[in-house]
C-alpha cells in the first residue's frame, strides 16, 4: 500500500496572511510531498508495505531513524492541514469546558501555545492534547510525532519549522504563531475530542 499525499482541506490562498499561498506550495507540494515519497520508497517490498502510515512509525521508532523521520514527518504534516482552516471554527461544548477549566479561556490557550512555540528551541512541533482526562500543551522535536503515543489524544498541532514560516515571517516565529492562533480548527479538535481516539492518516 503506497500512501498519497492529502488534498489540502481549503484553498491554497485560505490561510493568507498568517500563511501564504507561496509557502503552502512549498511545503505542502514539495516538503511533505517528498516525506511521503520516501515513505513510499522505504516500506516498497518490505513487511511494512500493508501497515498503516501509523503502524509504520511504531514499527519503526527507535529501529529505522530514516523511516521513522519520513513517516512521522508525513503524518505530522497531514495533522497540521487539518489543525488549521479559513475562518476560525468554534469549539464544541465538551472542549470549550475543557478550555476554560485548563487555561481559563481561549485567548488564554493561545497566549500558551504562542509561548510554549516561541520558547521551543531549533525544529519541532507544538501539541494542544488530551492526556490523563485534562488538556496539555507538548512539544516534539525535530520529526517525532505523537501518532504513536499511548495515553495521549492529539487536538491540535502547530509545525515550528522555518519552512512553515520563513518565507512569510522571516525569523520571526513569534509573528507566524499569532497569525496561526487566528486560523486554528476547534471543529476538528473537537472531532479528535469526540473521538477519544488519535486521528488516522487517509489511506
Amino acid at each position: 500500500m503506497a500512501f498519497d499525499l492529502i488534498d489540502l482541506p481549503y484553498d491554497d490562498t485560505a490561510l493568507e496572511p498568517a500563511v501564504s499561498a507561496k509557502t503552502l506550495s512549498y511545503h505542502h507540494g514539495k516538503h511533505h510531498q517528498a516525506y511521503i515519497d520516501k515513505t513510499n520508497k522505504a516500506i516498497e517490498g518490505t513487511d511494512h508495505a500493508d501497515k498503516s502510515l501509523e503502524e509504520v512509525i511504531a514499527a519503526a521508532r527507535g529501529s529505522d531513524q530514516g523511516l521513522f523521520n519520513n513517516s512521522a514527518q508525513s503524518w505530522n504534516h497531514g495533522f497540521y492541514w487539518h489543525s488549521m482552516a479559513a475562518d476560525e471554527t468554534s469549539a464544541s461544548d465538551e472542549l470549550k469546558s475543557m478550555i476554560d477549566r485548563d487555561f481559563g479561556s481561549v485567548d488564554g490557550l493561545k497566549e500558551k501555545l504562542a509561548e510554549r512555540g516561541a520558547g521551543h528551541f531549533a525544529s519541532g512541533w507544538v501539541w494542544l492534547v488530551v492526556k490523563g482526562g485534562k488538556l496539555t500543551i507538548e512539544e516534539t522535536h525535530d520529526g517525532d510525532t505523537l501518532a504513536d503515543q499511548d495515553g495521549v489524544n492529539p487536538l491540535l498541532v502547530i509545525d515550528l519549522w522555518e519552512h512553515a514560516y520563513y518565507l512569510d515571517h522571516q525569523n520571526a516565529r513569534p509573528a507566524y504563531l499569532d497569525a496561526v492562533n487566528g486560523k486554528l480548527n476547534w471543529s476538528f479538535a473537537s472531532e479528535n475530542l469526540a473521538r477519544g481516539t488519535t486521528w488516522v492518516y487517509p489511506s
